[in-house]
């Protein structure tokens, strides 16, 4: 059961960042395609699916963010909603493509901190 749905959170995290790239790239192309209701719905049946995947993980694992000996946890936590705020800035909220293009890359390198603090199992801000 574990590993089917760890391998089910990882594909879902894949995609959840492919999209990401690829609605950021078709926004600063300013593309027709962003306007498509497959681009507009997808990333957030994904996204769904994937905190979903997420909360079964702790369930079957049995560890609990914000606890003392899951410092790593709710690390990736935090890393995971500075992800979320800074990619909704970077689609929707940010005033100018400068500011999109920060927060984009912000986003994209705290989902790396995130990824690396799930492999390692190791906090780096509160270790």
């Amino acid at each position: 059961m574990y590993v089917a749905l760890k391998n089910i959170h990882l594909i879902l995290i894949a995609l959840s960042a492919g999209l990401f790239i690829t609605q950021y790239i078709l926004m600063v192309s300013k593309s027709p395609l962003q306007n498509k209701k497959f681009i507009k719905v997808t990333p957030h049946a994904v996204n769904g699916l994937l905190i979903l995947s997420g909360i079964l993980l702790l369930l079957v694992t049995g560890w609990v963010p914000f606890r003392p000996g899951s410092e790593w946890l709710t690390e990736k936590f935090t890393c995971v909603l500075a992800y979320i705020a800074l990619g909704v800035f970077a689609l929707k909220m940010g005033k100018n493509q400068l500011l999109r293009g920060f927060a984009f890359l912000g986003a994209l390198g705290w989902l790396l901190m995130a990824a690396k603090i799930g492999m390692t199992k190791m906090p780096i801000l509160m270790g």
